[in-house]
């Protein structure tokens, strides 16, 4: 029931942010950027990637040179995240479109919904700037949404294409975001994926170890509030829930889908999704260097019916 498509060893080949920075192109773009840029013992320019300042000055690089986006700031301790990665996840749901409805008659009619769209609205750019979609972008966080929706209104070219919502209940995820009559044809989350502060913390001060700073145990180059980072029963029991409210919206939406960070959480979810009545799901394996990352994905509608819904014009109200 569930293929695993299989795992490709670079990014996916529409991502813009193959290969090594060019430092110079981006220090050109975001001139405050050339301050972090350093040598490393190979003679080739970087940045520390344990500096959380340096990590938003490249993001912001970045955003300026590949998505013309050319406002974004982050309230303090909020997630930075790495785009490269971020970008993977929209391609790959692209491709996951195309295979359900190859000949969708206009690009720009599909609606997209990204569940805990964060301060940085990473996806929404993403797939607003790549694809031209029109992207709702969902959180639970007051602070979070006045910073998105700052980024969306202060670039003109996010304003006609992304709207930010609140969702008002902390423990419904489509209920008060999807309205009755509106459809989207994808949705996306990053969701929590720790149990709890410890794990998180634990994993940051592993991660440190690593890189030979154990001393800077407890901070996170990415930073992340709580919200963002864990909840109570982690990954598991927040895309089980996701799976299970899913079912409230099986003809509004074409493809659900969640990233999954732990393998060993696929088997439940899978169980589960069996047991909802989904009737088509995949596991799309991505990698960035030595993390590896999935995206499952799954629909209440065969495939036919996905061809018959997708020519409908999906309602933005």
């Amino acid at each position: 029931m569930v293929p695993t498509v299989s795992l490709p060893q670079l990014l996916h080949p529409r991502n813009l942010h193959q290969g090594r920075y060019d430092f110079a192109k981006l220090t050109a773009t975001e001139p405050q950027l050339a301050a972090f840029v350093r040598t490393n013992p190979a003679g080739e320019p970087t940045i520390d990637f344990t500096d959380p300042a340096a990590v938003l000055m490249l993001n912001k690089a970045l955003l300026a040179k590949y998505y013309q986006v050319k406002y974004w700031q982050l309230p303090d301790g909020y997630l930075c995240p790495p785009i490269p990665g971020r970008a993977d996840y929209v391609h790959y749901l692209a491709d996951l479109l195309a295979r359900s409805y190859p000949a969708l008659p206009e690009r720009k009619q599909v609606q997209l919904l990204d569940i805990g769209t964060g301060a940085n609205v990473i996806y929404p750019i993403i797939a607003a700037q790549s694809y031209g979609w029109q992207v709702t972008g969902s959180d639970i966080d007051n602070v979070a949404l006045k910073a998105a929706a700052l980024i969306v209104t202060a670039n003109a070219v996010l304003k006609p294409r992304i709207n930010i919502v609140a969702q008002p209940d902390a423990e419904a995820i489509f209920s008060g975001v999807i309205a009755s009559g509106q459809r989207f044809h994808l949705t996306m989350c990053n969701p929590p994926f720790f149990a709890s502060q410890a794990e998180a913390e634990a994993a940051g001060n592993r991660k440190w170890t690593n890189l030979g700073k154990a001393e800077q145990g407890g901070r996170r180059n990415f930073a992340g509030r709580q919200h963002e980072l864990w909840c109570e029963g982690g990954e598991l029991k927040f895309v089980s829930r996701m799976i299970t409210q899913s079912q409230l919206f099986k003809q509004q939406v074409c493809w659900f889908s969640s990233l999954v960070s732990q393998q060993k959480h696929l088997a439940p979810l899978q169980k589960l999704l069996r047991s909802v009545g989904v009737v088509q799901s995949e596991v799309i394996e991505m990698r960035q260097g030595q993390k590896v990352s999935r995206i499952l994905a799954w629909s209440f509608l065969t495939a036919a019916q996905q061809q018959h819904w997708c020519q409908a014009k999906p309602s933005a109200d």
